[in-house]
């Protein structure tokens, strides 16, 4: 059962419109309530334990902790100021995402109890290929792109120099570095990788890191892990794992999905990089893999226009609709 997050601000649009909008993405497992009158709030504390405490700066602190919540924190109409060590606050208007994103950070920073996601592990889909310059980027957003359009989709980029803050158009406070640092750290689960995620449209996303050195250290057998953690425990449908060639051992992660795009080229040296991978399978004794594995030739676009409207171009343009089609033959999608 979901945990409950009250919202308690005397603005009835803004706290009915807050919790609407969380509850439609069903991004973290709470459940969030609107209150806009301090003692009909504490009447439903009374029977529903409340986990999170999201209240306006101009509330009484005391009538706050009346509530009994375990983690309160300020809703800020203003510059966002150092509280008391138990009620951080959020800058209030802004995006919800955004709110949450910095919610979920402040929770995290105390010990949780381990909070998993209810429902089935994750279809993870990996993009992969040997073959350099082949569109395997903008193939993984334009799929992460379409399978968001249907259901929950977190895409996961191990890809130095990714080229995001451009694409799209922002910066981040955190990134797959922070996700590796807690993850070793074994502090990881659905609550901090809320803190961590972004979302495009309706995709999620981590940002790549900012420095190929992060991604230097990381083994094939952590980022595998790390996938599966993500996609046993935290409630997302698909997975799209692109790849890049800075893990240090791509086996076990290809052995995580459950289905792997491999576009390529035609030209001889691509042709001779797919057999070198093909004999490197066979000398590791995984060509059972070979039955994951989908090669595919994408389509050249070259109508693109500006970068700052390239995603939506992805997503409508010849590789768009080669995608819609290839999914098509994914029987478990």
């Amino acid at each position: 059962m979901d945990k409950i997050m009250a919202v308690y601000d005397v603005d009835a649009s803004y706290a009915r419109r807050f919790a609407d909008v969380v509850n439609q993405k069903e991004k973290v497992p709470f459940t969030v309530v609107p209150f806009t009158s301090l003692e009909e709030l504490k009447k439903y504390a009374r029977h529903h334990p409340i986990e999170i405490l999201l209240v306006s700066g101009g509330s009484p602190a005391k009538a706050a902790e009346e509530v009994g919540a375990k983690a309160v924190v300020t809703l800020a109409e203003g510059e966002v100021v150092p509280a008391a060590e138990d009620h951080p606050s959020v800058y209030k208007y802004q995006s919800a995402d955004s709110v949450i994103r910095e919610v979920m950070a402040h929770y995290c920073e105390k010990p949780q109890p381990l909070l998993v996601a209810v429902g089935k592990r994750a279809k993870v889909i990996g993009i992969y290929s040997p073959v350099s310059r082949c569109l395997k980027t903008s193939l993984a957003l334009t799929m992460g792109q379409q399978l968001a359009r249907e259901g929950k989709v977190l895409y996961v980029g191990f890809e130095p120099f990714a080229g995001f803050t451009r694409l799209l158009e922002g910066e981040c406070r955190a990134d797959l570095s922070d996700v590796l640092y807690f993850f070793r750290q074994d502090d990881f689960g659905v609550m901090r990788l809320r803190s961590m995620v972004y979302t495009w449209k309706d995709m999620d996303y981590i940002p790549p890191v900012k420095y190929p050195e992060d991604l230097e250290q990381l083994t094939g057998e952590e980022a595998a892990l790390l996938v599966e953690q993500i996609a046993v425990e935290c409630g997302y449908g698909h997975l799209v794992v692109d790849m890049g060639q800075t893990i240090c051992g791509i086996l076990p992660v290809l052995d995580n999905c459950d289905v792997i795009f491999m576009p390529v080229k035609e030209d001889c040296v691509s042709a001779a990089k797919l057999e070198e991978f093909e004999k490197y399978l066979q000398v590791s004794k995984r060509e059972d893999l070979k039955d994951r594995i989908r090669r595919v030739k994408l389509p050249y676009h070259s109508n693109f226009g500006r970068v700052d409207s390239y995603m939506e171009q992805l997503l409508w343009g010849e590789l768009g609709d080669y995608v819609r089609n290839l999914l098509k033959g994914v029987p478990w999608k």
